[in-house]
């Protein structure tokens, strides 16, 4: 009998998520009745706002939720979307520019397929968001990374990222504020990447999921507003899931050029068609309602910010960075490693990762997941007590 034919060789090759990876470790571990605090998962505690919650169930009432809809999107979510590029970004679009997708996710994916060719190479300043590689390769382009320590506040500058363009460089990924790092690129530096990838033609995939999150009077300015020019070759990314605690609702978007959100429609008429009625309508009162609940959680998030990064500077041996945006610190953790805690002499993040959560009962991502080894990425987006809890834990772990 002949074997069966492989498993895709593409497939096979990508990893799972390793933030999901962690989280459901630890949730695993609490089900067993371990009191495990997790910092794995960037998913605010709060609920979903009462007048979103409203809308979504007048959507279930009206039998027009049921059908098949536009596969970009709902015309008055596009709309939405557009007002708010142009608030929040700077930069008017058509609703046409607009496709509406499952969750930041898809956006990402989408984005990537419209824009690399196989061979490409793909600029990826790290840390990154652990999807980012893997979206790449899918789209059969080569991630290069270029790294920014804790001593760059872990944002890469023009001279590294001219360093690492060659002839096959087509895209840069830009994240302002970023998931790993909670680093927010200033005006200026922002303004001198965006003209840098101007002058050579690349495009940019700029993910603005956290732009609303930023703290100390600090504004993330979007590489289209630092730059008009190079919205011709830029794709924004966004969503509601953060600043509207509605990750479960899975409603994201991308915004750009008239011909890649073209091509980008025609793949998903294929890949999923519309996003849910009941989620799509809910995001429109989530963008076109009051902001006052999303003002409040951003201010729970930066008084939880100032916590967390006053109670794990107190650790000897970790270097924590002042996060201006998202809600994650990401300590660079090199001064713990190589020494003895507990009988156990981790050598790398990954290891440290697994000491806490056996000694502390307490779950971070280690660097692996994000970039070079010597790191780990916690959210401060869980309850307050839960918070200065699992650090206390730490403390101990490492005093």
């Amino acid at each position: 009998m002949t074997e069966r034919a492989p498993l895709s060789r593409k497939l096979s090759a990508i990893a799972e998520s390793a933030t999901l990876k962690v989280d459901a470790k630890a949730k695993a571990l609490k089900a067993e009745g371990k009191d495990v605090i997790s910092y794995a998962a960037g998913e605010p505690d709060f609920a979903t706002p009462q007048f979103i919650v409203d809308a979504a169930a007048e959507a279930l009432a009206d039998p027009a939720s049921y059908r098949y809809t536009p596969a970009p999107g709902l015309p008055a979510l596009r709309e939405a979307i557009a007002a708010k590029t142009l608030r929040d970004s700077g930069l008017e679009v058509s609703p046409s520019q607009v496709i509406v997708t499952n969750g930041g996710k898809q956006s990402v994916y989408q984005a990537f397929q419209a824009v690399v060719n196989p061979g490409d190479e793909v600029l990826l300043p790290a840390p990154y968001w652990t999807t980012y590689p893997e979206a790449i390769r899918l789209a059969d382009g080569t991630p290069v990374e270029v790294f920014a320590g804790a001593d760059q506040d872990y944002k890469v500058t023009v001279e590294q990222l001219e360093a690492a363009r060659t002839a096959r460089t087509t895209v840069l990924v830009f994240v302002s504020p970023s998931n790993p790092t909670g680093s927010v690129y200033t005006a200026k530096e922002t303004r001198a990447i965006g003209q840098w990838a101007l002058e050579h033609g690349i495009w940019i995939i700029s993910d603005e999921i956290y732009q609303n999150l930023t703290y100390e009077g600090v504004k993330a300015t979007s590489i289209v507003e630092a730059v008009p020019e190079v919205a011709g070759q830029t794709i924004l990314v966004n969503g509601v899931a953060k600043t509207y605690a509605m990750t479960g609702w899975r409603v994201g978007w991308m915004v750009g050029p008239t011909d890649a959100i073209k091509i980008a429609g025609n793949l998903q008429s294929h890949l999923t068609s519309n996003v849910n009625n009941v989620a799509q309508k809910a995001a429109i009162a989530a963008l076109n309602g009051p902001q006052t609940e999303a003002e409040q959680f951003r201010e729970a998030f930066d008084r939880r910010r100032r916590l967390i990064v006053s109670e794990l500077s107190k650790i000897d041996g970790l270097v924590v960075p002042n996060p201006l945006g998202a809600f994650y610190v990401y300590p660079d953790v090199q001064g713990l490693l190589g020494r003895t805690w507990r009988g156990v002499t981790p050598t790398t993040s990954l290891e440290l990762a697994d000491l806490i959560l056996d000694e502390a009962e307490v779950a971070v991502v280690p660097g692996e997941a994000f970039g070079p080894s010597g790191y780990i990425r916690m959210s401060y987006a869980l309850g307050d007590d839960q918070l200065l809890e699992g650090v206390q834990r730490l403390q101990r772990l490492f005093a």
